[in-house]
Parts: C-alpha cells; structure tokens; sequence
C-alpha cells in the first residue's frame, strides 16, 4: 500500500530512542523529513545520523524541552526553517512509566505536577505551535502516543497522563477537523526497545531463567503471546499519518498484541 507520504514532513517529539526512534525511522522509511526533539545532544545527534544513513531522508535534530514553552516555540521555529511546513505531528515526549510511582505514601504533588506538565501540557503546547502551520496547508496529522495504562489502574499519573491525552486528543479533532487535520491516540502496552530488551536480561539472569523464558512470562497476557516491537507501533503511526487514514480522527488504537481481557466498544 502507498501511504502517499513521501515528501511530507514530521516532527516528532522523544525520537531520539526507544519508541520514539522507531517513529522516526519508520516515517523516514516513507519518504518523510523528519524533526527530532529530546533534551539531550549526543544521544539526538547519534538518532539522527543513524535514521539518515538508513532511509537517506533529511533528519534534524533539536534539542528541547516540551515542558517549557520557550522551548516548543523555538522548537517550532527551527522545524519551519529546515522544512517550510509541518505536516506531521507525532507527539512521544514523557518519561516510560511514570513520575509518581508510589507506594501513595511516597507520592509527592511535585512528580505528578511533573509528569503532567510533560506529557499532557507538552503535547498541548506542541499541538499548539504546529497547527498554524497545518491550517495554512489545510492539512495535518497529530499523532499521540499514550499508554495502555489509560485502561487500568496503576501508578498515581501515567494512568492520568494517558487519559488526559485521549480527551486532549478528541478536542484537537472537532476543533482541526475542517481544515483536514487529524488527530489521534496509539496506546502501547509492553514494547520492545533497547531499554526493555537490558531490562528483560537483566532480570532474567538475577532470577535464572533464560532471556526467551523472561520474555514468554511477561506476554503471557497478550493475545498474540509476544511483545510488540517498537518497529510494529511505528507502523501503526506511519498509516494514522498516511492520507489512507482520514476515516479515523478523535479516536484511540490500542497497539499491545492484544493485552489483558477487557473489552472497549
């Protein structure tokens, strides 16, 4: 399927690893120019020279901090310089799992505060500097990446966070839907990055099974048995940011090989 994005432009933000990073390099793989953001150089740098020798797409690297405002619109600015136009708007910032992890004791106002400021006001304030851009076009895709933990319970703000962003998310859609601008949720569950593959041998040799044993465990409650790789949430996001995906706006896809047995209609 041609999903009709070569030549389009993206920026996505937390691309320089893990989830992040599949982004990038998946839109690249489409014939998308792609902006990173992060708040550190080395590892931006390295992202971007590596989904540039694999794709040769252009990839520019930004340093900032979606947190605060002065950086998105610097951010934004530096975007529209190198490219002219944003069409693309993955929104990925936030740190995996949570500020406030608990016990409630333990939980402070601050590491919520924080957490939301990041995730939720930083995809606001992102949205909010791109869509200028997108309405002059009179065309656009926000993509925003939340977190399977939008539909249980759990730590005390990534399940906050997360729904906070599919309300955000709905209300970015009725608002940018006449001018042909989409927006939408991917929910990841448990994902396979560098991060979680350390994570998984880790554990796996203080408890003395085998990495393949560890990671059969852990998907024993998706319905696929398998952990989904970040490469498989880029797909997902390349089709949501695609011309074949004007059907879905304001809406959420859940990307965790089938986790836990609830079900949402």
């Amino acid at each position: 399927m041609d999903l009709e994005l070569d030549g389009k432009t993206a920026l996505v933000t937390g691309g320089s690893s893990g989830i992040g990073k599949a982004i990038a390099l998946g839109l690249a793989s489409e014939g998308v120019d792609v902006a990173i953001c992060g708040r550190t150089r080395e590892t931006l740098d390295a992202a971007a020279k590596e989904i540039a020798s694999a794709t040769r797409r252009r990839i520019v690297p930004i340093v900032c901090d979606v947190a605060k405002q002065a950086d998105v619109e610097r951010m934004t600015g530096e975007v529209l310089a190198a490219f002219k136009r944003i069409d693309i708007l993955v929104n990925n910032a936030g740190k995996p799992g949570g500020l406030a992890t608990g016990p409630l004791e333990k939980v402070t106002d601050e590491a919520v505060l924080g957490d939301l400021n990041v995730k939720y006001m930083g995809y606001l304030r992102c949205a909010r500097a791109v869509a200028p851009s997108m309405k002059q076009h009179k065309w656009g895709r926000m993509i925003h990446i939340g977190g399977h933990s939008a539909r249980s319970s759990g730590t005390y703000s990534t399940g906050v966070r997360n729904i906070a962003v599919v309300h955000l998310s709905k209300a970015l859609a009725d608002e940018l839907g006449p001018y042909g601008i989409t927006s939408t949720v991917v929910h990841p569950g448990l994902t396979r990055t560098p991060f979680l593959d350390a994570m998984i041998e880790q554990r796996a040799k203080a408890t003395g099974v085998s990495v393949s044993d560890m990671m059969t465990s852990m998907a024993k409650d998706n319905a696929t048995r398998r952990i989904v790789d970040a490469s498989e949430i880029a797909h997902v996001v390349a089709f949501l940011a695609s011309l074949k995906s004007i059907a879905i706006t304001g809406d959420v896809i859940a990307a965790t090989g089938g986790a836990g047995r609830a079900v949402f209609t």
